[in-house]
């Protein structure tokens, strides 16, 4: 695909978004992980639409996914919601990935949330921890900036603090404030699908990581070419392979995140009510 029709296809679904939201402006957008569709229970006058008539948006074939996008106020805040990733390990690009943020920074949407079903590299980390993101590493080998700049975009964007400080804080407060536990770390993002082996997990602790999936790492380096404020929360649903004995299922990560979805969507709508 090219620059350009890379950049019209942004340009042609924002528009479509904008033409279904109407009158709703957006101020956050929440991009919700595996099994975490709990929170779009929480949004009020919720505006479903459907990704089939989205250009260049891509009905999820993985479990736990949606498919939609959902506009209405959560906390008193005019939000949306993505229902369903698309992820590399698909067949999909990192542009391809990344076009939904791209979508809401034309919109004009300038904080972006993304939560994820994660593997919990340190040891403390049991099923239903929650991380937020101190940082990550992209270990997915793509980057959804390679090629020309689109319009819009920082060439060289500063990834130093690519998790908003003061969202992190926030974030911590509310957890405290509703007797809710919230780790920090650092994310590790894989390409997947494969579950990663007790050596990867290895090498992966060795140089810092806390946790291990397979999304939001590219989505966050979109949008801080666009200039967002990302704040980034992980469910551990399961340890990594090689520090437990056992098998790695994923229907073990949607129970897990059924269970602990209701505390990940009360801490997201508290930082959203916090502003």
């Amino acid at each position: 695909m090219t620059p350009l029709s890379k950049a019209s296809l942004i340009d042609q679904a924002a528009a479509t978004i904008a033409h279904a939201l109407d009158d709703r402006k957006p101020r956050v957008a929440i991009v919700l992980g595996s099994g975490l569709g709990r929170l779009t229970e929480r949004v009020e006058s919720p505006l479903h639409m459907p990704y089939g008539p989205l250009p260049g948006f891509y009905p999820p074939s993985v479990v736990g996914h949606a498919g939609e996008l959902v506009s209405g106020t959560l906390g008193g805040v005019e939000v949306l919601l993505q229902s369903g990733r698309f992820h590399m390990y698909e067949g999909f690009s990192a542009q391809d990935a990344a076009l939904p943020v791209r979508c809401f920074a034309e919109l004009g949407i300038t904080t972006l949330i993304v939560t994820n079903a994660a593997g919990g590299i340190r040891r403390s980390f049991k099923p239903g921890t929650l991380m937020v993101l101190s940082d990550h590493i992209n270990f997915t080998g793509r980057n959804p900036l390679e090629g020309h700049v689109l319009p819009h975009e920082t060439r060289f964007p500063d990834m130093s603090v690519a998790y908003d400080r003061d969202l992190r804080a926030k974030a911590h407060a509310v957890a405290a404030a509703q007797g809710v536990t919230l780790e920090e770390g650092v994310y590790a993002g894989l390409l997947g699908p494969t579950y990663e082996t007790p050596a990867e997990v290895r090498m992966l602790e060795t140089m810092g990581a806390d946790a291990v999936g397979m999304s939001t790492v590219v989505e966050v380096i979109a949008a801080r070419a666009r200039g967002m404020r990302c704040l980034g929360i992980s469910l551990i649903t399961n340890p990594a392979a090689g520090t437990f004995d056992g098998v790695l299922d994923h229907a073990e990560v949607m129970e897990v995140a059924a269970e602990a979805g209701e505390r990940l969507a009360g801490i997201v709508e508290g930082v959203v009510n916090a502003g």
